[in-house]
């Protein structure tokens, strides 16, 4: 088979969840023997063809010019699918809601799979979706042939969100690769370290944790926090976010949390290790592969209970749930599992079998094939159907 990806996060470039997502199953596609594909539109200076492990990604520059932005995206989209086609055709093509309509038009089963859209995370935040993206995600809805989603919270809230009706939606969970994130030698562990990996931005809880720590370090005299992941505009200061939290630090705590910026997802395992504990209260999530990188590292993990965090973790077994938006939740959840050791250790063995049995690459590369395969099926016997 041969699989193109839509995506605009692919690594090296900045990326979130998706650009992991789609680095992660490609990868694992080519070792299979299949061949992948990715192209989309990317930040000034990441431009160009590149090879990842045999994943052929195909890189078009963002242009500066708003105005000019979607015209252009959707016209070098297309070229490169153009290309593609040309060169070996696609078999069938696959995007999340973000920009899955530059997919228009390609012959081939066009798959969305919903990793959280801005209908999903707006309304968690109780906010408007600005209409060019509400046309946007709409008309990416109506180019897919086939829709999938990596929760089935995810699915069944966009449903409802988009009026969706009956369409099939069918939900596999995200993979992670449980040999690349084992657990680390004990010694590794730093005593007292809290660890948060994700984007400097409201919706992933980054202010309540920062707030839960003067009560967390009170009771857990050797707690400390480090963040890393990459700043975004603040859009009540138009600056920096990571600068307005760095301001609410208190002054007695300013050498308990330490802010350390984008890394490399080559850098993670190494972060991990040292964690004696990770907290992610995010506010909303589709399915966080950085959770289930904290599993996969057998780590006792604080994460959020709304969402689809029920669905990912089992509270007080494989890890414990507390509410984002309260930092005395955070701050007990966070208590809890340091002030307890054996707790701790069991949510680590029991975090690691999780990632094991449920998330693991191998067989979860298996659905996908399957996936795949049955819906370029049923897209040529629809085409001979039509013939």
């Amino acid at each position: 088979m041969h699989i193109c990806f839509i995506c605009n996060e692919y690594p090296p470039a900045p990326h979130g969840g998706y650009g992991s997502f789609v680095q992660t199953l490609g990868r694992a596609l080519v070792r299979r023997g299949h061949e992948v594909s990715v192209v989309g539109v990317y930040p000034e200076g990441y431009g160009g063809e590149i090879n990842d492990h045999g994943v052929k990604v195909y890189r078009q520059e963002r242009k500066a010019s708003p105005g000019l932005r979607v015209l252009s995206a959707m016209m070098g989209v297309g070229r490169m699918l153009k290309k593609l086609q040309a060169e070996r055709p696609v078999d069938l093509v696959e995007g999340s809601e973000d920009g899955f309509y530059l997919a228009r038009g390609v012959a081939a089963p066009r798959v969305l799979r919903m990793h959280g859209g801005h209908f999903f995370f707006q309304h968690a935040q109780g906010k408007a979706v600005p209409w060019r993206l509400q046309i946007q995600e709409k008309w990416s809805f109506r180019t897919a042939t086939d829709i999938a989603a990596v929760s089935h919270y995810v699915a069944e809230k966009t449903r409802e969100l988009l009026r969706l009706g009956r369409r099939e939606i069918t939900v596999i969970p995200n993979a992670i690769d449980v040999e690349h994130f084992q657990p680390a030698a004990p010694e590794l562990v730093e005593p007292g370290l809290i660890v948060f990996i994700g984007t400097m931005i409201e919706k992933k809880g980054v202010r309540q944790l920062v707030a839960a720590m003067e009560r967390i370090v009170a009771a857990v005299p050797r707690a400390r926090l480090e963040l890393y992941g990459g700043d975004t505009v603040d859009p009540e200061t138009g600056g920096s976010y990571e600068a307005r939290i760095q301001a609410l630090v208190p002054e007695g705590l300013r050498d308990r949390i330490a802010f350390r910026g984008r890394v490399a997802r080559t850098e993670i395992p190494g972060i991990l290790a040292r964690a004696e504990l990770c907290c992610y209260p995010s506010h909303m999530e589709a399915h966080p592969i950085a959770w289930l990188e904290a599993l996969a590292a057998g780590k006792a993990l604080v994460a959020s209970a709304t969402g689809p965090g029920p669905e990912v973790l089992e509270d007080g077994v494989t890890g414990v749930l507390c509410n984002p938006y309260d930092p005395e939740s955070i701050a007990t959840a966070v208590i809890r599992v340091m002030q307890d050791e054996a707790l701790r250790r069991r949510l680590e063995r029991n975090a690691r079998q999780r990632a094991v049995t449920a998330y693991a690459l191998p067989q979860l590369v298996d659905r996908n094939v399957t996936y795949y395969e049955s819906r370029i099926a049923a897209y040529r016997s629809g085409c001979r159907a039509a013939a």
